[in-house]
């Protein structure tokens, strides 16, 4: 059973999003919070596998409680919630630790493989997003830290970053390139090694960056 606490301060959104929780078997909602203080209490209380949590709050915002927990060493797996209309503040979440990005209005089917891909030590973002964000790190200058140049990524590792891009998983892009997930996950690793950069997010931006992909 993976454990997750919904950070949401909008009320029908967090109904909404517990619902669809609800309805799958592996997954369990161990609490929720309506603002920042309340979410960082709820995490260091209930210390769950994956936390959903909202950029916009009252008192501390999502950038807040990243920061926080990450510097007391307590910061879940974390997917940002959002509606996409700040794209600076979703920069600022990467930059702050966070290893998803998800809308709001995803669909339950996204919504529960995100959550296990995150919970399994993997990233996420949905594609919808990937274009904005890349856009967004452009227009305010921000240098991926990477090898200059990168090396250079084989045919393989270019087929695998292309299925990244598309918010596959590992065990899904195993079985779109006939491989084991072992394989993909030694694939992955060296790419994250090649661009410098730390995880599946960064890699894909980066990637997008370089023209890679």
């Amino acid at each position: 059973m993976i454990r997750v606490c919904l950070v949401e301060d909008q009320q029908i959104v967090r109904r909404g999003i517990r619902t669809l929780l609800d309805l799958v078997d592996d997954i369990e909602v161990v609490g929720e919070a309506a603002d920042g203080a309340a979410a960082i209490q709820l995490i260091t209380e209930t210390s769950p596998d994956v936390v959903l949590l909202d950029l916009r709050m009252p008192g501390r915002d999502g950038i807040a409680v990243l920061t926080e927990l990450r510097a007391a060493g307590e910061l879940p797996p974390t997917i940002i919630l959002t509606t996409f209309d700040d794209e600076g503040a979703v920069l600022a979440a990467i930059r702050a630790g966070a290893r998803g990005f998800l809308l709001k209005d995803v669909s339950l089917e996204r919504l529960a493989e995100s959550v296990r891909m995150v919970a399994r030590g993997e990233s996420v973002i949905q594609p919808a997003l990937t274009e904005r964000l890349l856009e967004a790190a452009r227009g305010q200058g921000w240098k991926f830290a990477s090898l200059d140049p990168p090396d250079p990524l084989t045919e393989r590792e270019v087929e695998v970053l292309r299925l990244m891009t598309g918010g596959y998983s590992n065990r899904e892009i195993a079985e779109a390139l006939a491989i084991s997930e072992g394989t993909v996950k030694n694939h992955i690793s060296t790419i994250l090694s090649k661009l410098g950069v730390r995880d599946r997010t960064r890699a894909v931006l980066k990637a997008l960056e370089l023209g890679l992909i």
